[in-house]
């Protein structure tokens, strides 16, 4: 309840004034209320004793007598053991949602517009997507929606691996192959093959050392050959991109080979400042504060001793990329939790060489592993690599059978539809659900449920507003000038609910964190479960309730659309 916790400080400031308590004193402890049943937002005047010199319960008592008469206006005020609890009444709660209803964007205001280069998915070339690609995926589609409803321009960046010693011997083995019909490439044995070569045919790893060269040195077959591997990994990926419904596509791609001519440039750079130092052969940086375990410097390799760039050259030259061409005031990097260190290093040595300065917000957004019901890292099955793509399709399917259970009577054209709506989000919410931060289990069941916070539980709730509607046979877009009317607590626990969503957004923002969204989508479900419940809709004998509840109803399935929407999810009419 941030709308009311801003009306409440403009209208508290004087009376804590009064009371020589000054801003820096009171405002960090007024916040949201944990227990509802007493307040929304609450005050604990324990800290105050000290500077006043009584119990919090007096302090309380001694605020609320002396607040001002504006205030009482938009709360009730209540003292409970040194709390001084602030209730919107259902005049303020009126206000608030009627315009929430009419307008557009539901109470989210746009912020003043940044550049936002957001690095997510990160696939390799010649490689078929696996499910370690699926955080990186989703989670970065979600800020960029996120972000871009808010205002942003934001450019999403997905940093290939296309570039590198691995493909010199990746094209050597599509020349050897029998059938070197690009087209013909099996992704899920390709590289394995070459690799296999690589390690145990000499011949074949000198060849494929040379081939390198010619990469490296633009040699123009060599480059065809690349752009072939390049172009069919693309078609797998791009498949894949679509099922998962990700703003990814071509103008996307910003992989490792776009950045091959400023690599030299990143080494004069770091020499010229003085930052370059050799270290058995190769060129390295040691960054202030960073040792190893032996508590030695700790060194950030940029050129190796065989003269080859290492990965860390690429992001420098990313980041110089990234803010003087593209003018970005905001970097992401959304990649798993293991290269924290790596970013880290790379981002002081950004700021240290200039190639960024404190004006330029780069963030890595680390994220946690998808693990089997075993409790180990989801790899693989019966001892073959799960690919991203067979791993959807189940999930499609297994909502399908789903579908076919509760709704036999749906049509075959909707009933596909509409299984990929569910196969496809129950993957995505399962993920964006859990804080970034921690791994979670994979588990089938659980994702697919119509009960708990799950994407069909969300999904099936929008559906069920729609049946509403439908059965009313009143528009939803006639609601929009309708008059919400508060008659009970379930009504007030759903505009609460619903006046939150900007709230929840911001919060997202600030941590870079879906699952605080999807939280909220969650809550709100559940606070309209209740108020559908208790609260009948279709009553027409009183024109005016139903009015205020289907008013209610279509709001609740605007911001769950929304809401769900901005994760990357699609909600089905019907299910």
């Amino acid at each position: 309840m941030r709308a009311l916790r801003n009306e409440i400080v403009s209208k508290l400031s004087v009376t804590m004034h009064k009371l020589e308590l000054n801003e820096t004193k009171w405002l960090d402890f007024l916040g949201t209320s944990t227990d509802k049943i007493h307040g929304d937002v609450t005050l604990p005047c324990h800290s105050f004793s000290k500077v006043l010199r009584k119990s919090p319960n007096d302090i309380a008592i001694e605020i609320a007598e002396n607040v001002d008469s504006d205030l009482l206006e938009i709360v009730e005020i209540n003292v409970v053991n040194g709390f001084l609890n602030f209730k919107a009444n259902n005049s303020w709660l009126s206000k608030q949602i009627s315009f929430i209803n009419s307008d557009s964007r539901l109470g989210v205001e746009l912020e003043d517009e940044k550049t936002i280069v957001i690095d997510y998915s990160s696939p390799n070339i010649a490689k078929r997507m696996h499910v370690g690609h699926l955080r990186s995926t989703v989670i970065g589609d979600a800020l960029s929606r996120i972000l871009l409803f808010k205002g942003h321009n934001v450019i999403g960046e997905n940093h290939i691996g296309d570039w590198g010693t691995p493909f010199g011997m990746l094209i050597e083995h599509f020349i050897e192959c029998e059938n070197n019909n690009v087209g013909e490439i099996d992704l899920s044995t390709f590289y394995k093959e070459a690799r296999y070569k690589f390690d145990n045919i000499d011949d074949f790893a000198n060849r494929s050392r040379k081939r390198v060269v010619k990469l490296q040195s633009k040699d123009p077959e060599t480059i065809n050959l690349w752009q072939s591997l390049v172009n069919h990994s693309l078609i797998h990926f791009n498949s894949v991109y679509r099922m998962l419904d990700v703003l990814l596509n071509d103008d996307n791609l910003a992989g490792e080979s776009i950045y091959e001519d400023l690599l030299p440039e990143v080494v004069e750079r770091l020499t010229s400042k003085n930052l370059i130092v050799e270290s058995d052969g190769a060129l390295v940086v040691f960054p202030d504060g960073w040792f190893n375990r032996e508590n030695e410097p700790l060194p950030l390799i940029i050129r190796k001793g065989d003269g080859g760039f290492n990965y860390a050259t690429t992001d420098l030259a990313c980041i110089i990329n990234r803010v003087e061409s593209i003018g970005c005031d905001e970097m992401l990097y959304v990649v798993g939790a293991e290269q924290s260190q790596h970013f880290s290093m790379v981002f002081q040595v950004a700021h240290d060489a200039g190639f960024m300065d404190d004006k330029i917000k780069a963030v890595h957004v680390p994220f946690g592993l998808v693990m089997g019901s075993d409790g180990k890292k989801l790899a693989s099955r019966k001892g073959k690599a799960i690919t991203l793509k067979e791993l959807l399709e189940e999930s499609i399917s297994r909502a399908e059978k789903l579908i076919l259970e509760k709704n036999p009577s749906m049509s075959d054209s909707d009933r596909n539809e509409v299984s990929k709506m569910i196969g496809i989000g129950a993957i995505k919410y399962a993920d964006l659900s859990i804080d970034r931060n921690k791994n979670y289990i994979f588990d089938w069941d659980k994702m697919l449920s119509f009960e708990g916070n799950t994407a069909p539980y969300l999904q099936y709730a929008y559906a069920r507003i729609c049946s509403i509607f439908r059965k009313s046979s009143i528009s939803r877009e006639s609601t929009l000038e309708s008059e919400i009317i508060i008659g009970n607590d379930f009504e007030m626990s759903l505009c609460k609910s619903i006046i939150g969503f900007s709230e929840s957004i911001d919060d997202t923002i600030s941590s870079y964190s879906p699952h605080r969204l999807a939280v909220y989508l969650h809550h709100l479900a559940q606070d309209f479960a209740s108020f559908y419940e208790n609260c009948p809709v279709l009553i027409p004998d009183d024109k005016k309730t139903m009015s205020s509840r289907l008013a209610l109803c279509n709001l609740t399935a605007r911001t769950l659309r929304t809401g769900l929407g901005l994760l990357g999810i699609e909600t089905p009419e019907k299910m």
